[in-house]
């Protein structure tokens, strides 16, 4: 069999129609839009219906949609710019133990510079008990932080019940949501949820890498962190990439047809998957499996192998998965997830992730079991204790 790529949460396969569009505007119209000619003109258009498409898809105007460079940087824009601009109502921010780095280290550099910051814990599922954010609100609170889903064990958040109790308590709270996982497997209506502010990723979602947005409601008060040349109102200065911005709306387009067919798809290759797993001796699954959960993560534990280890093996027979957030492999630190929903010292460092696509198929995830069964064994052998 040829590779089988089941680390989609890292990163996806683009389209073909993303990558031939963006050809079409590096090769043939690539003006600056913010030039008056012809080419600039043709390249802000790009732009605008990119917005158009993206708006159109979250139910929202178009002026609430900032370009960036991905997830990190819109997490980052969110949560620094909405800190400096509210800083004289309150100082005090709420998160959760188990965000994407892009969240957990903002939040310690805003610690740093005198916001107070509050991290709720989750169950053993990885999920959110509402009732404890309802405690933890303040009168200086001014901005809440959930992720959708979890990008290593893809639990889900009840984000409509923690939008409806933020609102509830103080209207002036701002929410913000890391959707960069959850974007593209779920439909989400930011008006309708009750969410301020959300980060997506184009490159979760079959489109380029290096480009994202940030939902922003036009009611929200943010400063910009990028400086320069006054581009998109002066929020994000810096030429924009139009090529990827034009091809993360050709992604948002085709990942939402066919949403429903697709996602029902991934939810059985799941289950599927998961069943065949637990068939494997020493394999506990991390986090819920159903439709509680994210379609295409799925997190199991190896007893008695080291992650790393068995990822290079599996990797040496064309199977590629992760041990973890790929944006955070390099660092030796244990998970925070996994820490924090209770997972046994023994097997925090003998935790994989598979995460499936719409281009997955069953034959791959039986595959990956056949190989597992032949490497396990042989690895547990020369591991020590």
């Amino acid at each position: 069999m040829k590779e089988v790529y089941l680390d989609n949460s890292a990163t996806t396969q683009a389209y073909e129609e993303v990558a031939e569009i963006m050809k079409k505007i590096l090769t043939e119209d690539y003006g600056n839009p913010s030039s008056m000619h012809r080419k600039g003109i043709d390249a802000e258009k790009y732009l605008r219906e990119a917005r158009e498409i993206i708006a159109a898809n979250l139910k929202c105007d178009t002026g609430e949609i900032l370009f960036t460079s991905g997830g990190t940087e819109s997490d980052n824009m969110a949560l620094i710019g909405t800190a400096m601009a509210n800083h004289r109502s309150g100082k005090h921010i709420i998160t959760t133990a188990i965000e994407h780095p892009a969240i957990l280290e903002t939040a310690e550099h805003l610690k740093s510079l005198g916001f107070e910051i509050t991290y709720l814990p989750v169950d053993s599922f990885g999920v959110v008990d509402p009732e404890e954010l309802r405690k933890a609100i303040r009168e200086d609170t001014i901005l809440v932080s959930v992720m959708h889903t979890n990008n290593e064990i893809g639990s889900l958040q009840p984000i409509e019940e923690i939008g409806k109790i933020i609102k509830e308590i103080r209207p002036s709270i701002l929410f913000h949501v890391d959707a960069v996982q959850g974007y593209g497997k779920f439909r989400i209506l930011p008006r309708k949820m009750g969410i301020d502010l959300m980060s997506v990723s184009a490159h979760k979602i079959h489109g380029p890498k290096g480009i994202g947005f940030l939902y922003i409601n036009n009611k929200v008060k943010i400063h910009p962190i990028i400086f320069g040349g006054g581009q998109q109102k002066g929020l994000r200065s810096g030429t924009e990439n139009v090529p990827a911005i034009a091809g993360m709306a050709k992604a948002v387009s085709m990942i939402y047809k066919d949403l429903d067919e697709h996602i029902d798809k991934m939810y059985e290759l799941k289950e599927h998957f998961v069943k065949r797993l637990l068939e494997i001796d020493g394999v506990t699954i991390n986090g819920h499996t159903g439709r509680d959960s994210a379609p295409h993560v799925i997190s199991a534990s190896f007893e008695g192998v080291r992650a790393e280890v068995l990822l290079h093996a599996l990797e040496d027979k064309q199977i590629y998965v992760s041990s973890g957030s790929a944006c955070a492999s390099n660092k030796p630190a244990v998970s925070s997830t996994l820490k924090a929903i209770g997972v046994k010292n023994g097997l925090l460092d003998s935790t994989i992730r598979f995460s499936l696509s719409v281009f997955t198929e069953q034959e791959e995830l039986d595959h990956t079991v056949d190989v597992l069964n032949e490497l396990l064994p042989v690895l547990r052998r020369f591991t020590r204790h």
